[in-house]
């Protein structure tokens, strides 16, 4: 999948060609409603016999013109990326509206960025889609500029389960409250967080018994809510590594999200302790998924507490994962 980022690095034979198919949308999480929309464009750009674009945004619109109520990022750019080339789409074109787009009328962008610039033969948006200045197209109005141009618009239901309406919002919010099964359910793939491993705050894990691979997560990204759960660690970098420990390896972890109570440490943070390995993890890049949680977070009146309450972790999370020492 080719990556374009801002409208001028857009080939000028999209236009001048047979044209493209394409969706749009921020396609935070890539979740089971978004894979099923941008699935539909891949199908129909197949069927046409024309290559499939997806236009998304970074960093997200809100952030722009309502940063107080901007919604925490479920999914790094590099991440949708990857999950987005693994549906068959062809480019990935990146727009940040700081620089363009955010004064364009809806008509304009549909003439000057669709038709002009990628030469939209089929458009496909979600029902819920808005664009153009102060979002006053509605995926209504997308249909209707498409009869006027000569473009096919296809405006896609909204995927719901069990009553509910998939969407970011709805996984932000079982994230929050520890839901990790539903946020999976929703999202098609178990949620991750995706950061530098850092030293940690000198609460000597390594003597305690369980040394952590701490990650401490920009505050503009989602999270779990606070408690301890069962997951895996994997180092995304291709370095070799210091340990028994391989790059690309998925390896079964103990992971704590929240502060530390008991040692006074306010930062929050993703502490990762990853079973029956040893290796030099400062500075690698890893992604830890989330499969389930196990307790609530809380403050220990002892280390023996804590230490006795590890270790119960442990063997309900190698039950949890099906790992045996």
């Amino acid at each position: 999948m080719d990556i374009l980022r801002g409208l001028d690095s857009i080939p000028g034979d999209f236009a001048a060609g047979r044209g493209t198919v394409v969706t749009i949308g921020v396609f935070d999480g890539v979740h089971r409603g978004h894979q099923l929309l941008i699935s539909k464009a891949v199908d129909t750009a197949r069927e046409l016999g024309l290559p499939c674009v997806v236009m998304t945004f970074d960093p997200h619109p809100r952030t722009i013109f309502a940063p107080d109520s901007a919604p925490a990022e479920l999914t790094p750019l590099a991440e949708r990326a990857r999950h987005i080339a693994a549906l068959g789409v062809d480019t990935l074109l990146v727009i940040d509206f700081r620089e363009e787009l955010a004064g364009d009328s809806p008509e304009q962008y549909f003439s000057e960025v669709l038709v002009d610039r990628l030469g939209a033969r089929h458009v496909l948006v979600g029902e819920n889609f808005t664009f153009g200045k102060d979002a006053a197209g509605t995926s209504e109005t997308m249909a209707q500029l498409g009869e006027r141009y000569g473009v096919d618009v296809t405006i896609v239901g909204l995927l719901g389960d069990g009553g509910v309406r998939i969407c970011s919002t709805a996984i932000r919010d079982q994230l929050a409250g520890g839901n990790i099964d539903v946020a999976t359910d929703y999202m098609g793939r178990p949620f991750s967080v995706i950061s530098t491993i850092e030293r940690g705050a000198g609460r000597g894990g390594r003597e305690l018994g369980y040394p952590t691979a701490n990650q401490y997560v920009s505050e503009a990204s989602a999270l779990p809510g606070d408690g301890v759960y069962a997951g895996w660690l994997t180092i995304i970098d291709d370095a070799p590594i210091d340990g028994d420990m391989e790059p690309g390896v998925r390896y079964p972890a103990a992971i704590s999200v929240g502060t530390n109570p008991t040692f006074g440490d306010a930062r929050r943070s993703v502490e990762s302790y990853i079973l029956d390995r040893d290796a030099d993890l400062y500075d690698r890049m890893a992604r830890v998924e989330f499969v389930e949680k196990v307790r609530d977070m809380a403050k220990f009146d002892s280390v023996d507490e804590l230490l006795e309450h590890m270790a119960r972790d442990v063997t309900r999370i190698r039950e949890i994962l099906g790992v045996q020492r």
